[in-house]
């Protein structure tokens, strides 16, 4: 066991666990966040999705102890109350059906939008073929980026307003 300092959502944690634990138990367990999700345990479903440092990272398949930097959560998207544009976009696109993997999906398509303001339909699927929709949303998925995308640029928002990243 050992004490793992970790920055979540801009608050510092510290727990006290074996180092070589997956992030996602200490997200879930220890710090009670409800957005990632155990789905398949191996790195390849994405429900599991966190951002560390501005990356999609799997925390299933990540050990606390290599984490470094910040780490945001989909519950560290949204400020004081303000939901995040693609947060927005996914309501008003009405994109989740079972929800399971839309923490994967959001993050993702956060990370991309970070990258790219004005992504093309090709550079969104590739983006987004990480993470496995059972409900298929695939397509409400697509517009839901380019309808934050679109968003972000009429507000001129910087790619981390409502999110550290």
């Amino acid at each position: 066991m050992a004490n793992i300092t970790l920055r979540v959502n801009g608050s510092v944690q510290t727990v006290d666990v074996d180092p070589s634990t997956p992030l996602l138990y200490i997200l879930r367990n220890d710090l009670g966040l409800q957005g990632p999700h155990f789905g398949c345990g191996l790195g390849q479903c994405g429900a599991c999705t966190v951002i560390i440092n501005g990356a999609a990272v799997r925390s299933c398949v990540t050990p606390c102890s290599a984490v470094k930097g910040e780490i945001t959560t989909l519950e560290g998207l949204a400020q004081g109350g303000t939901l995040h544009p693609v947060q927005r976009a996914w309501i008003e696109e009405q994109v989740p059906q079972c929800g399971f993997c839309q923490n994967g999906q959001i993050l993702n398509a956060k990370v991309l939008l970070d990258r790219n303001r004005n992504p093309t339909d090709a550079e969104i699927r590739q983006s987004m073929v990480g993470v496995l929709c059972r409900c298929m949303t695939y397509y409400r998925v697509q517009a839901a980026i380019k309808r934050a995308a679109t968003s972000m640029a009429a507000a001129g928002t910087a790619s981390a307003k409502g999110g550290v990243a």
